[in-house]
């Protein structure tokens, strides 16, 4: 443990008084010994509070409805998962063979866990303030960058309300075209505003996202920005 007690001295700025706590929040569910489920979930809500806490006061005009989709931005499996990443987490997992035969230090689900598992590590080993410094520290440029909760719908309910707001008529979704195998297919879709002379174009795995990508670059199109 003495790598990764360094490695978390360094990235983090803090030292376990039990270290039986860190090594806990290390270890996979698929690894022998004490795995860091129990302490994932003690994470889990301390988190949530402190991030609650954290979007109530940067957005203060913004309703519960909101609030709630800034924190789910910010909490949710993935982006847990790429904050992880970037700390190193995954270099000091403890996981069973067959995990790591399979690349579990970098599974998206294992690393957000392990995240979470040492934010309630840290809680039981120090309390609260030092959790949420922690997560101050590690949250800390996601929080600068905070999006405006409209940034969070999804972009053919942004463009529907853009054009209404503007009388006009609502887009045209179309698909242009399915490529690929059955289980490897790329659609390709079409987004036109017929009033404005604008057709845009997404693709994707599906024809849903193929259009909010196409609805997406429209929104950037209508915007004067480029797509």
């Amino acid at each position: 443990m003495d790598k990764a007690e360094s490695w978390l001295e360094k990235t983090l700025h803090y030292r376990f008084d039990d270290t039986r706590l860190f090594a806990q929040a290390l270890t996979h569910r698929s690894a022998n010994g004490d795995n860091n489920e129990r302490l994932e979930f003690l994470g889990d809500a301390v988190l949530d509070f402190v991030i609650s806490d954290a979007v109530f006061k940067l957005r203060p005009d913004a309703d519960e409805g909101d609030l709630s989709k800034l924190r789910a931005s910010l909490v949710k499996d993935t982006s847990l998962a790429k904050l992880a990443a970037d700390l190193g987490i995954g270099e000091h997992l403890v996981l069973g063979s067959g995990e790591r035969k399979t690349g579990g230090h970098r599974r998206e689900s294992i690393l957000a866990d392990a995240l979470e598992a040492i934010l309630g590590a840290v809680f039981l080993d120090s309390g609260f303030d030092e959790a949420a410094r922690i997560i101050g520290q590690v949250f800390e440029e996601r929080l600068a960058d905070l999006p405006h909760a409209d940034d969070l719908r999804d972009a053919k309910t942004r463009l529907q309300e853009w054009l209404q707001a503007r009388k006009l008529s609502l887009p045209e979704y179309d698909l242009v075209g399915v490529s690929g195998k059955a289980h490897q297919q790329k659609f390709s879709v079409s987004c036109t505003v017929t009033e404005l002379s604008q057709t845009t174009a997404g693709e994707s795995t599906s024809r849903r996202k193929a259009e909010q990508k196409a609805a997406r670059s429209m929104l950037q199109v209508l915007s004067g920005e480029r797509p």
